[in-house]
């Protein structure tokens, strides 16, 4: 791209779904209605899991966190949607542009390293169900935790320093709803090689390798699995990880979907639709998905409105305490 205008600029123009006067109201009404549900939602995980002593278990433990995490990341982008939508106007400043990139990569960095996390908590318990609670001991759990938020923050902050050096041309128009990194760079006038080289490196390691540690972490769960000779003790191994495969199979599916048919759409309007799939859809389902087959959750929602039973059995001593034979993984 030739050289053009490299005067400080103070803002980008987010031109989101369509300049429709008569359709913003629609688009409003849609994402706030999506936006409430995600977090209430989530929030009712968090509190569910918080309140009741059952649930203190690793695998509630790293639900929690990424209940938290998809609360924080729909609100990295979709107030600045409503905002903008109820104002009339389609302005981010730099500063709001870069803070925006900076935490959406954050957040959805996270998401990425607690579906892994998860998976492998699934994987110990199944494969080695009777190790299950000395090697998910509170220690490994907290350091798994840590580790994603550190390699996520770093991930973040590599590339949104990467891009505060880049010049960009008169044409600040952002044809998404808020400040991807991608479309952020393809408006600089200056060279943006090392951002793409980035992008690119980021992609396979923090894309394909934790993607990679699902699939082994499953093929070993699978295998384990077909080895039982019941068709009960199948049906319940199984169903101890079915919610979460469904959501990794939900979120992978749609980044998947969204940047192999991202070289076929000439429609950047398409290609951001098509992203409210894997930030906003996804986060929003979450809760349901956790929920609906899980016994333990929605008897500790029923808990919290008051619609539980005064018989709702022994509880857990304490945080990933020794389990009741009734107890499941």
């Amino acid at each position: 791209m030739g050289p053009g205008n490299n005067t400080l600029i103070s803002e980008f123009l987010l031109l989101g779904f369509s300049e429709e006067p008569e359709l913003q109201p629609l688009i409003f009404g849609l994402f706030l209605s999506m936006y409430l549900i995600t977090v209430l939602g989530n929030l009712l995980i968090i509190l569910a899991v918080s309140s009741d002593s059952h649930l203190h278990t690793p695998m509630y433990f790293f639900l929690s966190n990424l209940s938290l995490v998809d609360i924080c990341f729909t609100s990295t982008t979709i107030p600045k949607m409503l905002w903008n939508i109820q104002t009339q106007s389609k302005a981010i400043s730099y500063a709001g542009c870069i803070t925006q990139l900076l935490f959406f990569l954050f957040f959805g960095g996270l998401d990425v390293f607690f579906l892994v996390v998860m998976a492998y908590d699934r994987y110990v318990a199944i494969c080695h169900p009777l190790h299950y609670m000395v090697i998910m001991n509170a220690q490994l759990c907290g350091l798994l935790v840590l580790l994603s938020w550190i390699m996520s923050a770093l991930n973040s902050l590599l590339q949104s320093l990467i891009v505060l050096p880049l010049s960009f041309c008169t044409n600040l128009e952002i044809p998404h709803y808020f400040c991807d990194v991608k479309e952020v760079v393809q408006l600089a006038c200056s060279d943006t090689f090392l951002n793409h080289m980035v992008m690119y490196l980021v992609s396979v390691l923090l894309g394909g390798g934790p993607l990679a540690g699902i699939i082994y972490s499953y093929s070993k769960i699978v295998s384990s699995i077909c080895a039982i000779s019941s068709a009960q003790g199948k049906y319940k191994a199984f169903s101890t990880c079915a919610s979460h495969l469904s959501v990794v199979s939900l979120f992978y599916g749609t980044i998947l979907g969204v940047y192999l048919s991202s070289g076929a759409m000439h429609s950047s309007n398409s290609s951001a639709a098509a992203s409210v799939m894997y930030t906003v859809v996804t986060p929003m389902l979450n809760p349901f998905i956790y929920s609906l087959r899980n016994k333990d959750i929605k008897r500790a929602v029923k808990r919290i409105f008051g619609m539980a039973g005064t018989n709702g059995g022994k509880k857990c001593p304490c945080f990933w305490g020794h389990r009741t034979k009734n107890q499941k993984l």
